[in-house]
């Protein structure tokens, strides 16, 4: 069995999104987390509502799925990957860590 759930570092994720890759992100914290910081374009659905819904997520699109510093995202991605979803992946530590090395301006929690 599979323990190891495919990961993606904040450098990978900002290199495909500069390239235009087409990549859906994922968040999966709670709104009142949202309000406060987001990536672009990310897509809320809180971990506890993931399989409601599953069906509107596309399966043949690279998914990066991410919360606070990437537990329950490794949760969300372990979830995904049992129902079909091949192409998940975990953004190592969160939007926290993306705002550490990647975007300073966004607001940490």
């Amino acid at each position: 069995m599979q323990t190891e759930f495919p990961e993606i570092s904040p450098q990978e994720l900002k290199q495909k999104l500069d390239e235009n890759e087409s990549v859906l992100l994922l968040d999966v914290r709670e709104p009142s987390e949202y309000d406060i910081v987001y990536l672009e374009d990310a897509r809320l659905i809180p971990l506890n509502t993931l399989p409601h819904h599953i069906d509107s997520l596309p399966s043949d699109q690279e998914i990066v799925v991410y919360c606070h510093h990437g537990q329950r995202s490794l949760y969300a991605v372990a979830y995904l990957q049992q129902n079909g979803f091949t192409d998940a992946k975990n953004l190592i530590g969160g939007i926290d860590q993306w705002a550490a090395e990647i975007d300073p301006t966004l607001p940490r929690y």
